[in-house]
């Protein structure tokens, strides 16, 4: 790194010199032409706070008692969605969108101990998932807390609570996690972590909800280097997402990349691609592949601090390019971020501005899974350039090499879409279709690279000690214990909300998952899919 250090370096104090989110992470599109009509479901279960429980319980109350404050978590849609739904829908009447209510949340475990009792606001997160029934949640607590334990008892004030609407079986985001916290971990890269628990609200219950963290910039979750307010300058930390809603965020927050000015991929399909190659972006001769851009999620107070990581990001998938596809070496210009001849291999030339150790760990989750949105968003990556204005922190990444973690939103995943619904083939790095069958695509980061023999030979290494380890063996145990240890709260949840059998989302599953009425039945074959899924990928990767 000490020649990536000697370019940074001097344009890193050439900014100093001269002036030295709040967002919710986006699930899936869903099936824009289908959009249910929302019902609410209004049954009351009692919870008994004082009792020992067989699942901790989060209690929000509401500081305004009004008849209607109610609508803050049965009412808001977002609102790219709802105007969509609009376009198709006469008289669709327009709902809110998502706002903050003011409230107390109070966390009482198993024992009925209540180890949170703080202020909060509360509002209503998502993009599709926001309009079913029962929605996910986002907590602001006033002062950070622990929750439960999670991520070692880091403190927090940001918090989430997945509804798990349209996966019956309640457990693909929290085995997903799990494991994903196991492979990442062990290179010191972030992965949420999670716990199952019962909600009520203003005394009401809710039902069961996955809490787990907030996808942010943060020490203890995406360590960067985050700026001093109103820090211009570029060297600071970049926490982005390869999103297709890029569009809703401000100016400021968004670019695009050119990924290598579009030049086309091989997929990774297990038989050299097949003869078939697709680009990253629109081609324009009757492509109907959607625009999917970058969105900033981190903190950034300036255009020069867009447009430079833009720049940036920009030339690190073409050195990615190059070295994969034409076999030549650059590196950043002393007049960095552009490019120059490098004398170093193509392989060292990547490694400089990649980790790519935690690319093959994000390929491995990635094809595991075979999540539904790989293509379209919910892909997180991080930069770090430097100080940011402040002391530089010990857990930040190595200065300039891109970054992937932070995997995210797996309930469409693991068997519940037509993606790989049968365990078996090559998915993540391959071409894909959209999640409404539309158009073909690809993720341009996942394939990039996957040809090289030196890369796969990285990920060989990583799943051979994922699966010796125990790691899948554990997902398997937890899906077990899990249906076991939580079967009442489960029932409990689907007396409320009834969405085994009368689910909004199910016009999305696999034929599978469409066939389960039970939880169990659903918990079954998520890890009999897991099963399949492994021993596929074990097949090919094991060493």
């Amino acid at each position: 790194m000490t020649k990536l250090r000697n370019l940074i370096l001097p344009a890193v104090m050439a900014v100093i010199i001269s002036g030295c989110s709040d967002t919710d992470v986006l699930p899936d599109q869903g099936d824009l032409r289908t959009a249910p009509v929302i019902t609410e479901t209004e049954q009351d279960i009692s919870t008994d706070t004082a009792a020992p429980r067989d699942i901790p319980l989060i209690s929000i109350t509401t500081e305004n008692q009004s008849k209607k404050v109610m609508d803050f978590v049965t009412k808001p849609v977002n609102g790219y969605v709802a105007k969509s739904i609009a376009s198709w829908t006469p008289g669709y009447k327009m709902p809110p969108e998502p706002y903050y209510e003011p409230c107390t949340v109070t966390l009482t475990d198993t024992d009925g101990t209540v180890s949170v009792n703080a202020a909060a606001d509360v509002k209503v997160r998502g993009n599709w998932t926001t309009n079913y029934s029962k929605k996910p949640l986002r907590i602001k607590f006033s002062e950070k807390q622990t929750m439960l334990g999670l991520n070692d008892g880091a403190k927090m004030k940001n918090w989430v609570l997945l509804a798990e609407y349209k996966d019956t079986s309640m457990l693909r985001n929290k085995t997903a996690l799990a494991v994903s916290r196991e492979i990442l971990g062990a290179d010191g890269l972030y992965a949420a972590d999670s716990a199952l628990v019962e909600v009520e609200i203003n005394g009401e219950y809710w039902g069961v909800y996955l809490l787990t963290e907030q996808q942010e910039a943060n020490p203890g979750r995406v360590s960067i280097c985050e700026p001093e307010k109103d820090y211009e300058a570029a060297d600071i930390g970049y926490f982005m997402e390869f999103d297709g809603y890029f569009f809703n965020e401000d100016d400021l927050h968004q670019f695009h990349i050119d990924y290598a000015d579009n030049a086309p991929l091989v997929p990774f399909d297990g038989n050299g691609g097949s003869g078939r190659t697709m680009s990253p972006l629109n081609t324009g001769r009757g492509d109907r592949k959607q625009d999917v851009g970058i969105t900033i999620k981190s903190d950034i107070y300036s255009e020069y601090q867009r447009d430079f990581i833009a720049s940036y990001l920009n030339n690190v998938y073409r050195i990615m390019y190059e070295a994969a596809y034409n076999d030549k070496a650059y590196k950043f210009h002393f007049e960095y971020p552009e490019l120059e001849d490098s004398d170093s291999t193509p392989q060292h030339a990547v490694e400089i501005v990649v980790d790519v150790d935690s690319l093959a760990d994000m390929y491995i989750i990635s094809e595991l899974t075979c999540d539904a949105d790989i293509y379209w968003s919910s892909f997180f990556m991080d930069i770090n350039m430097g100080r940011g204005g402040s002391e530089l922190r010990d857990d930040v990444h190595e200065t300039g090499r891109l970054t992937f973690e932070a995997p995210w939103d797996f309930d469409s995943a693991m068997g519940n879409k037509d993606r790989c619904a049968d365990g078996q083939g090559f998915y993540a790095a391959n071409i894909v279709y959209d999640v409404n069958d539309q158009y073909e695509t690809i993720n341009p980061w996942l394939a990039v690279l996957m040809y090289e023999d030196w890369f796969q030979d990285i990920i060989r290494e990583k799943w051979t000690a994922a699966y010796d380890s125990g790691v899948f063996d554990r997902a398997y145990e937890m899906i077990e214990s899990d249906t076991a240890q939580y079967h009442d709260a489960f029932e409990r949840n689907y007396q409320k909300w009834d969405n085994l059998l009368h689910n909004e989302a199910a016009n999305e599953w696999s034929k599978r998952s469409a066939q389960c009425k039970t939880h169990e039945e659903s918990a079954a074959y998520l890890e009999e899919w897991l099963r399949t899924r492994v021993e596929f990928l074990n097949d090919n990767w094991h060493k």
